[in-house]
């Protein structure tokens, strides 16, 4: 059943969720010390596969068995491929402020597919003038670090991404899947993405494994275990429960806990722009989710 508001339990871990996906931004840097990125995103999948396997069989869940939803599956998993195969490029040809930015008008992505295609999720003026201020806040964020170094083809790639990732919760969300359980609806993507990015990675020429540092392992036992497994085992149960569209909304915290953490740990330079950007994501996603 789909809830139409948030409970307070909900939005702790929507916010939790986001701290995590925040901080694995600055967890992948230190994996690239060692494995290349796509090759990085493919073990990831390959290992949270393995646990969530595991984890379905503890729980008596079945594995093998014809759902009527397995094309349907396979559909997801290419489009998570793809997100990440754009992404990686992206980073590569353009700033990291541009990807952000440009990769963060996802959420638009899926309020229009969700308005589209998802019955009883559309938007009513008031939330989409939220996700406007939401994405204002993101651009604040990084409007110091736009100039200098950015590409068309990487701007457009990250934005390509963004397309496939909205696109991935609306086919989730309006195709047979939605009546899957969240861990199966998980392992589909998983599989395919444990096949598909260690190929794009061969087929890219990257180096592959090149280091296995503690430090390096250590990136891929978080990734693999709390981002791949837990986090999205928990994004996938929300968005069995709560609108789409709302729960985009708060992915315009990631950025923010990503810019954060990057400060606190990488030592990177953090102004008082993040203040402002903040208050409008904060304001955004109370718009998206206020009431009649």
């Amino acid at each position: 059943m789909i809830k139409a508001t948030f409970d307070s339990r909900a939005i702790v871990l929507l916010v939790g969720l986001c701290m995590l996906f925040g901080f694995n931004q600055v967890v992948v840097k230190f994996g690239l010390e060692g494995v290349s990125p796509l090759m990085q995103a493919g073990l990831r999948s390959v290992g949270a596969s393995l646990l969530l396997v595991l984890w379905m069989l503890c729980r008596g869940e079945k594995i093998l068995y014809r759902d009527g939803a397995f094309w349907w599956g396979v559909l997801l998993g290419i489009l998570f491929a793809i997100e990440f195969l754009f992404i990686y490029i992206a980073l590569n040809l353009t700033t990291v402020s541009h990807a952000t930015i440009f990769l963060y008008t996802s959420p638009f992505v899926v309020a229009l597919g969700a308005h589209l295609f998802i019955p009883g999720e559309s938007l009513r003026k008031v939330q989409v003038a939220g996700l406007l201020v939401a994405f204002a806040g993101v651009v604040f964020a990084f409007r110091d670090s736009l100039d200098g170094g950015a590409s068309l083809l990487g701007d457009l790639l990250a934005l390509a991404a963004a397309f496939f990732w909205g696109a991935t919760t609306v086919v989730l969300k309006a195709s047979p899947q939605r009546h899957q359980s969240p861990s199966r609806v998980l392992l589909y993507q998983l599989v395919v993405s444990a096949v598909v990015l260690p190929l794009l990675s061969w087929g890219l020429n990257e180096p592959g494994v090149t280091s296995l540092t503690p430090l390096v392992i250590g990136s891929l036992l978080f990734q693999i275990v709390l981002m791949a497994f837990v986090g999205y085992l928990a994004w996938f149960w929300l968005l069995s429960h709560y609108p789409a569209s709302k729960i985009a909304s708060f992915t315009f915290l990631t950025p923010l806990f990503g810019v954060l953490f990057a400060w606190l740990i990488l030592d990177e330079q953090l102004s008082f722009d993040m203040l402002g950007a903040l208050v409008l994501v904060a304001l955004g996603i109370f718009l998206v989710n206020k009431k009649r």
